[in-house]
């Protein structure tokens, strides 16, 4: 049989990942190292480790506009920029043109994109933190949503695998509402942060501020060093790409990690946009792309499939998988597959300024905040909203003082430029979203320029997730002014859509029953036992915390699972 004139023997390979992001990356390391060839799909083009870091050496004056995005920027990458994220010259090649990969708002929603080798794993804010085991329960708890057909119990050995292979530094604190790991070194706070570290924790007993878990590395270890990675070198220009291999990545870990086995083939610009069901065997026996530069129509097959494209184009692929098995979009019996978008909700929170250690200053550029964890609606704190937040923040010095004179031009303002400022410190809470079936993304007629229906998103915040941001901001404010702060104000930016958290969760859940969810309790699209989804689509709510750790933990196990299986011949 030919395909397009190619042998499909040659296009065929024990298992397929689709994407390269934060849990494509991992499926591909995890089923290379178990031995199987694996062939991974990625829609965008080519960035080599280091090589492809085309600014991360860049001074500020070495870019046009000195960082700023002009006018016609600004409207290519409308979603990305109003979200907050594609924002400078220097970052704007890991993020994706709204223009020309176009999407629909029913209701706004902020979908940032990257379309790369290693996608969002070169844009991520490194933030790892263990989902505790009250998350998993919590839709039972309450009532909203399906329950979690696994628990915390089930992923804790996989965390522990992760964080060894990607490196977190980070504090033990002893805390159920937020697990420790397995931690390298943490970073040090500033003089200013351990101030407010200790205000904090002598008047509240059931709050902790800890320095961020983030996954870069102060203490490699010798697997880490093995594959070229080094450690942090207190830069913070981390989106341009880390050509030290201090901060996790696809790039820098997962990927070389899955090369030296000799099993891996990476193919760029190849949009994946179905599987292939067959009618015979009912069985899905590989997918179908096309290419990005010659709109060329090819197919792949493979025994296992990884569908890991993100939350919003796994399901999209999915929703164009129909069958006569699935004719509603694969796995979608239930009529879940593409609801129940979830996000963290987040710009909100306080600002302020510090008096004090004025003879005080940092050293480098720490790529790391503080974390609070959760503590509403946890032991006796209970309130008029469900579930609950954590925070994260930084307080740093200023550049500048305004001169006795009051220039702001000539040599006297540029010399009060050279001294240090106040003290200041962002503060941003980050809200769990309850899951909410009409909160949804839909195929629309309007097609792309290969031909492909664009998604169409509906989807806002509800009732509980405003009621929990006026104390997200209350509590912030009440802190900052307990730990000192002046001109403490709040914040509660109520423009911010879904999708500004990056953090896009919910479209193929997990569940227990395949007429409530469309993934069983190991990542398993119902009725299509061999595609397997572990990206953001798959989370059934999200906690408060930041999700990328759970999904590579959820990815590892689900890779042990398909092998074991396949071993079985079960697959």
């Amino acid at each position: 049989m030919n395909i397009q004139g190619r042998a499909k023997e040659g296009l065929t390979y024990d298992a397929i990942v689709v994407g390269s992001g934060m849990s494509g990356g991992m499926a591909a390391k995890e089923l290379t190292e178990k031995g199987l060839k694996v062939l991974m799909l990625e829609r965008g083009r080519h960035v080599e480790h280091i090589t492809g870091y085309e600014n991360a050496y860049k001074n500020p004056w070495d870019f046009p506009h000195r960082g700023n995005l002009t006018q016609e920027q600004l409207k290519d990458y409308y979603s990305g920029a109003r979200a907050g994220f594609a924002k400078s010259e220097d970052i704007l090649p890991h993020f994706v043109n709204d223009v020309k990969y176009p999407f629909a708002e029913k209701r706004r929603f902020d979908w940032v994109r990257g379309y790369q080798t290693g996608g969002r794993s070169l844009t991520w804010g490194k933030q790892s933190y263990r989902w505790n085991e009250r998350d998993f329960m919590a839709n039972l708890e309450d009532g909203h949503g399906v329950d979690w057909p696994i628990r915390y119990q089930d992923l804790a050995p996989w965390y522990d695998h992760v964080e060894r292979f990607v490196g977190v530094s980070g504090q033990k604190e002893g805390l159920d509402v937020l697990p420790d790991g397995i931690f390298q070194p943490p970073m040090e706070m500033n003089c200013v942060e351990k101030e407010m570290k200790k205000s904090i924790e002598q008047k509240y007993k059931d709050r902790r501020m800890t320095i961020g878990r983030a996954a870069h590395l102060t203490e490699p270890t010798e697997e880490q060093l093995s594959l070229g990675r080094g450690t942090c070198q207190y830069r913070n220009l981390c989106k341009r790409g880390c050509p030290f291999g201090a901060y996790y990545s696809t790039n820098s870990g997962s990927l070389p990690a899955a090369q030296r086995t000799n099993n891996l083939t990476l193919i760029n610009d190849k949009i994946v946009y179905s599987v292939i069901f067959e009618k015979d065997t009912e069985k899905v026996i590989g997918v179908k792309a096309i290419d990005e530069n010659t709109k060329e129509e090819i197919e792949y097959f493979g025994k296992l499939i990884f569908l890991n494209a993100s939350s919003m184009n796994t399901a999209w692929i999915m929703m164009q998988s129909k069958s006569s098995k699935h004719p509603n979009g694969l796995g979608n019996e239930s009529d879940q597959l593409g609801r129940n978008i979830m996000d963290h909700h987040l710009a909100v929170g306080a600002s302020g300024t510090y008096e004090g250690f004025e003879d005080k200053y940092e050293f480098g550029r720490r790529p790391n905040g503080f974390y609070i964890p959760r503590f509403a609606n946890w032991g006796n704190d209970k309130r008029d909203f469900l579930r609950g937040f954590g925070y994260q923040g930084a307080v740093s010095r200023g550049r500048g003082n305004t001169p006795p004179s009051g220039a702001t031009f000539g040599a006297e303002f540029k010399e009060s430029l050279t001294e240090p400022g106040a003290w200041s410190i962002w503060f941003g809470g980050f809200g769990e979203t309850l899951p909410d079936p009409t909160n949804r993304m839909t195929l629309s007629e309007t097609k792309d320029s290969w031909g492909l229906p664009i998604i169409e998103f509906d989807a806002a915040w509800g009732e509980n997730e405003w009621k929990m941001r006026e104390a997200m901001m209350q509590e912030a404010v009440a802190m900052l002014e307990i730990a000192g702060f002046k001109d403490v104000s709040g914040y509660n930016d109520k423009e911010k859509s879904p999708g500004v958290g990056i953090h896009e969760m919910g479209t193929a859940r997990m569940g227990r029953d395949p007429k409530t969810s469309v993934l069983n309790g190991n990542n398993q699209v119902w009725g299509a036992e061999n595609v397997f989804v572990t990206d953001g689509a798959a989370m059934t709510s999200t906690s408060c915390v930041n999700p990328s750790l759970t999904y590579m933990a959820m990815t590892a196990r689900a890779a042990d699972f398909a092998v074991n299986e396949l071993k079985k011949m079960n697959l």
